[in-house]
């Protein structure tokens, strides 16, 4: 029997501002937590969304570090990065026996005692600070003002932090198997690959499809939405993006009449137009993808960078696989995606593919499948550890 009485749950945060793939997985990961420890205790960096109703957080009490009270923090927390290691050391876990961490920046980073069993799910070690740090210094407001040089010296300092902080994990899941090799790389550690959740069952791959391609995704600079725009100016067929970010302004500009950036839509909006698009096109670097598995739920065909996480989900149609669920373009460029999104259209390749087939393979990373395999993975780690 393993005697724990005391569990904590840590993400880096929970924002209105900043919400993505990590915060949907957190939110299953913690309704896990509970099912198998009753209510564990809720940290975080920063958090508004406790007075949210439709948040699942509503009313629950948040432990959250000073970064918290700072001027403007719900607005500009991004602005705070270099604060975040120290923040996250400030909070006091001291009365826990199992924490539990989900990771995209800093919540690994917390302070344990050798009696406490710390197990982290880590979206991704720090990208900013490694293999896309140049990609975020060269499209920084703050870097075209100027402080190009500061911001490298901060990212030179937060990437001994991140390598530091990573010995403090007992335990690591990752998200994806590029994700795993990343902290493999950049950290010296192992890590059990566990797919993230996917709410696979809200979607019906039933619908007709619509003559029109889709992408889902925060407006950031590694998402290369850039390319998705450029590539459909220049087939002139319509797409629809979805998503809002820094980005926003810059896509607004670079988009002809048939790209629309619609911004942030409702749950029900994104679903119809999933279960409707022709293909969900995708060119960003993504440590799993969350965005193009729901498409697949909703019977979707994807056209994706075959790079990364993509390459865990996505069963390109040349390849030998007994389920196609899409396409796979070989590099990050303008004309490699034009080439396959004219091949797709040329050979019609939307009614060769089977909707059903598609949805029946996102079932893979359902959010059953990974409860089981999380819950499985503590109990692991719990008859290795010795209290």
């Amino acid at each position: 029997m393993h005697n724990i009485e005391k569990v904590a749950f840590i993400h880096d945060w929970y924002s209105k501002r900043y919400f993505g793939g990590a915060e949907k997985a957190a939110e299953i990961l913690y309704g896990l937590i509970t099912k198998i420890y009753s209510n564990p205790d809720l940290f975080a960096l920063f958090e508004d969304l406790s007075s949210n109703r439709n948040s699942w957080i509503y009313n629950k009490k948040i432990n959250t570090s000073f970064v918290q009270n700072l001027p403007f923090s719900a607005r500009f927390l991004q602005y705070y990065f270099p604060l975040f290691p120290l923040a996250i050391e400030q909070l006091d876990l001291s009365g826990y026996d199992l924490i539990i961490s989900s990771s995209h920046l800093a919540a690994k980073g917390v302070i344990t005692s050798p009696d406490q069993l710390h197990i982290s799910y880590v979206h991704t070690p720090m990208r900013y600070a490694w293999d896309q740090m140049n990609l975020y210094v060269q499209n920084s407001k703050l870097s075209k003002a100027g402080f190009s040089p500061l911001i490298r010296l901060i990212l030179h300092f937060m990437r001994y932090w991140d390598q530091l902080s990573s010995t403090r994990i007992d335990f690591i899941a990752s998200n994806s198997n590029f994700t795993s090799r990343r902290i493999k790389k950049y950290w010296g550690r192992d890590s059990k690959v566990i797919f993230p959740p996917v709410m696979t069952s809200n979607y019906s791959f039933k619908q007709n499809r619509a003559n029109f391609y889709l992408s889902v995704c925060r407006l950031v600079p590694n998402k290369r939405v850039d390319i998705l725009i450029k590539a459909f100016n220049k087939l002139q067929l319509p797409l629809l993006i979805i998503g809002d970010g820094p980005e926003k302004f810059n896509l607004l500009k670079l988009a002809n009449k048939n790209v629309k950036v619609l911004g942030f839509l409702d749950d029900q909006a994104v679903k119809n137009l999933m279960e409707t698009c022709r293909a969900f096109v995708y060119a960003g670097t993504e440590d799993f993808g969350i965005a193009p598995v729901e498409a697949m739920a909703a019977g979707a065909p994807v056209i994706g960078f075959n790079y990364a996480g993509l390459k865990d989900t996505i069963n390109c149609i040349t390849s030998n696989s007994k389920i196609p669920t899409g396409i796979l373009f070989r590099k990050q460029n303008v004309q490699s995606l034009c080439d396959a999104v004219t091949w797709f259209e040329d050979k019609k390749i939307w009614s060769t593919l089977s909707s059903e087939m598609i949805n029946e393979w996102s079932l893979n990373f359902s959010k059953e499948n990974f409860e089981l395999n999380f819950r499985n993975f503590i109990n692991e780690c719990l008859d290795k550890y010795k209290f």
